[in-house]
């Protein structure tokens, strides 16, 4: 079964064409989004500076890449910003999410693959927002420790960065009350078009969601017990078998282990080795479809000191480049040809070889 999927996703990448995908092979964008009021830890808005320095840029354009770094998204935070339903900083996550949503959307309309640097998960909610506005049939792949799906009443702690995914689902829509700041944006996404990687911390309330809504997920006995490999065939089919269709990868860094990524607000034991991390984006890269891909919740500040940070950060930048064709075989620019000559002098060198032999004997 996996195997035939395999080869249906194989025959659609060759057979099918999308708007969202025809001209963006060769040019990523990368945009930051430096903004923490999702969530209460200050210094996640660090994050995109630190990813840079860890040297993003060079490795993309190590794979042959055409890149375009746009720098960051300049955020304005209300000084009177006060808490609705609990929901903490409504109005200014409403506007930064306003704003990002026009700059992704800008970006895929220009052709761009586009890597969002964040900032905090809460940021999904304008960037799988915006690249939902020029291709409506995308398909999300959120690898995450977290579910983030609660709605503002079931949230235990009021942070957004735990509520982005309930915003995007259709089937909610009549479980979300108007929001402050969010009067902008309109549910989007089906809950068949979601897949969840890595949970291991799920508040009771994103349980009764994840099941009633049948979504489709994976947590990490899941992967235990499946294997990497297993579980990625079972995603990329369930997302792609009935068509082709650009993916969003959603990559909260917590999705690895806290020993891997100590420097992130919510860290949970237990979590992606390295190995499955960069299994998954390879996987989704092979498919030819990744179109927007955010990097979210690396916080420098939280890190116990600076191999702690620097750690994180190249994680975070293995993790963008193996999404965007960095393999574990090495990142080779591309070869127009062989040098024919060289490869004659080989040939004939082995003929003379052969006669020799044959003239010993």
């Amino acid at each position: 079964m996996a195997l035939r999927g395999s080869v249906i996703r194989a025959l659609l990448r060759t057979q099918l064409g999308h708007t969202c995908q025809q001209s963006r092979a060769q040019s990523v964008a990368v945009l930051g989004a430096p903004f923490s009021r999702g969530q209460k830890r200050r210094g996640v808005e660090h994050g995109p500076k630190v990813i840079r320095d860890a040297g993003l840029i060079e490795r993309l354009s190590s794979l042959d890449y055409s890149v375009h770094d746009f720098g960051d998204l300049n955020f304005h935070h209300l000084e009177k910003d006060e808490p609705y339903m609990d929901v903490k900083f409504p109005r200014s996550v409403g506007g930064a999410n306003k704003m990002l949503s026009g700059a992704v959307s800008r970006a895929i309309g220009a052709g761009h693959t586009l890597v969002m640097l964040g900032g905090d998960h809460s940021l999904a909610v304008g960037s799988v927002g915006g690249h939902a506005q020029q291709c409506p049939d995308l398909c999300v792949i959120w690898v995450d420790a977290h579910a983030d799906i609660n709605t503002p009443m079931t949230s235990p702690s009021g942070n957004l960065h735990g509520q982005p995914v309930a915003f995007m689902l259709k089937e909610l829509q009549d479980k979300m009350p108007d929001i402050p700041g969010f009067s902008w944006t309109k549910p989007f996404l089906s809950s068949r078009d979601l897949v969840y990687i890595g949970l291991r911390d799920v508040d009771p309330g994103e349980y009764h969601i994840l099941k009633d809504l049948g979504i489709q997920y994976f947590t990490m006995r899941d992967i235990d017990r499946l294997g990497i490999q297993r579980v990625m065939e079972v995603t990329l089919d369930h997302l792609l078998a009935r068509k082709q269709r650009p993916i969003h990868l959603s990559f909260d860094i917590d999705a690895f282990d806290p020993s891997l990524a100590p420097a992130t607000g919510t860290p949970v034991n237990g979590g992606l080795t390295y190995r499955e991390g960069i299994y998954i984006t390879e996987e989704i890269h092979n498919t030819g479809l990744l179109s927007v891909m955010d990097l979210v919740e690396v916080n420098p500040v939280l890190g116990a000191n600076p191999e702690a940070v620097e750690t994180t950060a190249s994680l975070a930048v293995d993790v963008i480049a193996s999404s965007l064709g960095q393999t574990r075989e090495g990142a080779h620019a591309s070869i127009d040809s062989i040098n024919s000559t060289r490869l004659t002098l080989s040939v004939a060198d082995f003929l003379v070889s052969i006669s020799l032999q044959f003239s010993v004997v």
